[in-house]
């Protein structure tokens, strides 16, 4: 596969080659002509030698500068910045071979001006191709070929110089036809970009699309705040155009990547405006470096995510251990390599956490020194039917996973759970409810530090609700919200993982975390976003149905108790619960009585499972 990409460049590049030898032999005729040296220069003996030679040294050295496998459609003034330097090179170096290889030199006039001439005949051979790239839509020109959307960008920097360029040169990846640019910064209102104005700042980001009958926006100041954006986006979405933007991370992507940019939807992490909770590597090496780590349910959303993050925190091994092999191998797949070029072995166990031989098995053979606990069942609705499952797999699979931990002596132990287990309505939160007291009594009895991460809702974890807008969405609609005024916390699942990782580094043992997760959020308001974002109308092009609350659904969610007082940590994001709730210390009693209860019916599992959490209220009908 190898050799034919290289024989397919090479054949690719056999026309800028004949270009560049004929350029050679054109440039030093014309430059001996012009210096009056002509005579002088084509009766030397051995010319033809002497400028093949030439031709040959100048090919080498722009291949050497990467001349002939460059990106010319996508060519910048850095491409100029080559060609002169390559020019330059290959000339000194023709002009030394030459005296070298046949004992005389040209006139030094005949070689400078050789070099002008040289760097304006490659100059024109690579921007006639950027320029034929770009043929179809001259903005600047007036022209706007029909298909392609005309186009707003805002943000008159680098990242929006690309997507402009880009959509010039005709890239079928950032589609659009520039209109014009708008930036708040006010010195470089009246300005132009590759000939596109900027027309003003944000603010007149509707009048604007009114005014230039504006298709789509692209948002590329991939720099700015969270709180930026987002009144960014606003804007936009009272605008009713189709709204994209580009990478995070664009200024990052290798030089000969830049053709493949991609424009995405604006998803919803983009809406929130509170920024990210960052992972303090310096923290958190300490009590992972060197280190061996157990990651239970490793394959799902959190899980998996968890593993990513691990990497840079150099563990000797991460165990991903999950019942559903199939997640698992994927991950495997995915970062393997990179956990390879850290020296980390990436170890995948399946299995599941209700099977005390095959868990025992685990940590008898790696021996963790880490554990994350990520495996558990968290849909509510299914839960409700199947509380003899939730209290198995999360309850009971919990205790196994907690006693492993206590039993081999592992460093640490942070379980992964929910704002559902405050005040729980539902089977689900209530399981977690009584995994956080697991938790927080085996952290008085053990040398291992125990603790727990509480938070909301992640975005884009399976069954979450933004994939099934997004679904909805592309099936034509409706939306379906539950109830118009049901609001949650929300984070996205690398937020959640080092919110997860970093607990782990401030741990002293039986604590329960709590991100700050800024507002909750209307659920209704996000379906309305999603729709006006993909530049429809809400009513007229997609509808948003309101179904009624489901079992165990709560209008609103928390995350503490009334009477468990936080304080705040190292990290600012994070704050610590500091109070162990009474019930706790019966915990034993408490697990005792599900366990009893287990070969009962629905309703009196839900009775006995609030009965072992007090703070659970489950709905009776």
């Amino acid at each position: 596969m190898r050799n034919e990409i290289l024989t397919l460049r090479f054949v690719q590049a056999i026309p800028l080659i004949v270009i560049d030898v004929l350029g050679t032999v054109a440039a030093f005729l014309i430059a001996a002509w012009g210096t009056e040296t002509s005579t002088l220069v084509v009766d030397t003996n051995q010319f033809a030698l002497h400028l093949a030679l030439l031709a040959l040294v100048n090919v080498l050295v722009f291949a050497l500068f990467r001349m002939y496998n460059n990106l010319w459609c996508y060519a910048s003034v850095d491409d100029a910045g080559r060609i002169v330097i390559a020019s330059l090179v290959g000339s000194l170096l023709g002009d030394i071979l030459g005296a070298l290889a046949f004992g005389g030199r040209f006139p030094f006039r005949v070689y400078v001006t050789e070099w002008a001439i040289l760097f304006i005949i490659v100059s024109m051979s690579r921007f006639l191709i950027r320029i034929n790239a770009g043929k179809r839509s001259w903005s600047f020109l007036g022209v706007h070929e029909p298909g392609l959307p005309r186009t707003l960008i805002v943000g008159a920097g680098e990242s929006g110089s690309l997507v402009a360029s880009r959509m010039l040169a005709g890239n079928d990846e950032v589609n659009g036809c520039p209109i014009c640019f708008v930036d708040d910064d006010s010195a470089k209102v009246g300005r132009r970009i590759h000939g596109i104005p900027v027309l003003g700042t944000c603010d007149q980001i509707g009048l604007l699309s009114t005014q230039r009958g504006i298709e789509q926006i692209v948002v590329a100041i991939p720099a700015a705040s969270r709180k930026e954006k987002q009144r960014v986006f606003d804007l936009c979405i009272d605008a009713g155009c189709k709204v994209f933007t580009v990478p995070e991370r664009i200024k990052d992507i290798p030089e000969e990547q830049l053709g493949r940019v991609v424009l995405r939807d604006v998803e919803v992490p983009d809406l929130l405006a509170r920024e990210e909770v960052v992972l303090d590597e310096g923290l958190v090496g300490d009590y992972l470096a060197g280190k061996t780590v157990l990651v239970t349910g490793g394959g799902g959303s959190i899980g998996s995510e968890i593993a990513r993050q691990l990497i840079p925190a150099r563990p000797t091994k991460i165990i991903l251990f999950d019942i559903y092999e199939n997640t698992v191998y994927e991950l495997f797949h995915e970062i393997n390599e990179r956990a390879k070029k850290n020296d980390i072995e990436i170890v995948t166990e399946i299995g599941s956490i209700t099977h005390m031989p095959a868990l025992r098995e685990v940590f008898e053979r790696h021996r963790p020194q880490v554990v994350f606990h990520a495996a558990a069942h968290k849909h509510v609705p299914l839960m409700e039917f199947n509380p003899r499952e939730a209290i198995e797999n999360n309850v009971f699979g919990t205790q196994n996973v907690v006693d492993m931990a206590d039993e081999y002596s592992c460093n640490h132990f942070i379980l992964i759970s929910t704002d559902k287990a405050v005040n729980p309505a539902n089977v689900m939160g209530a399981t977690k409810r009584m995994c956080e007291m697991i938790v927080q009594k085996k952290a008085e009895e053990s040398d291992t530090v125990f603790a727990a991460v509480r938070f909301g809702n992640v975005l884009g974890s399976h069954g979450s609700v933004i994939p099934l807008f997004k679904r909805q969405l592309k099936e034509g609609g409706p939306l379906t919200v539950t109830h118009k005024d049901i609001t949650r916390y929300f984070m996205t699942i690398p937020e959640a993982s080092r919110l997860v990782i970093t607990a782990g580094a401030l741990a002293e043992g039986g604590e329960i975390f709590v991100l700050d997760m800024g507002e909750p959020v209307r659920i209704y308001d996000l379906a309305e976003n999603l729709i006006r974002l993909s530049g429809l109308t809400v009513g007229e092009d997609i509808e948003i149905k309101v179904t009624g609350l489901r079992p165990g659904e709560k209008m609103y969610e928390e995350l503490s108790m009334g009477d468990e007082p936080t304080r705040p940590t190292a990290n600012g994001s994070i704050t610590v619960i500091c109070r162990v709730r009474p019930e706790v210390q019966t915990t034993d009693e408490r697990l005792q009585l599900l366990s009893d209860s287990l070969t009962l019916g629905v309703p009196e599992l839900k009775a006995a499972l609030a009965e072992a959490v007090p703070t659970y209220h489950p709905e009776t009908k």
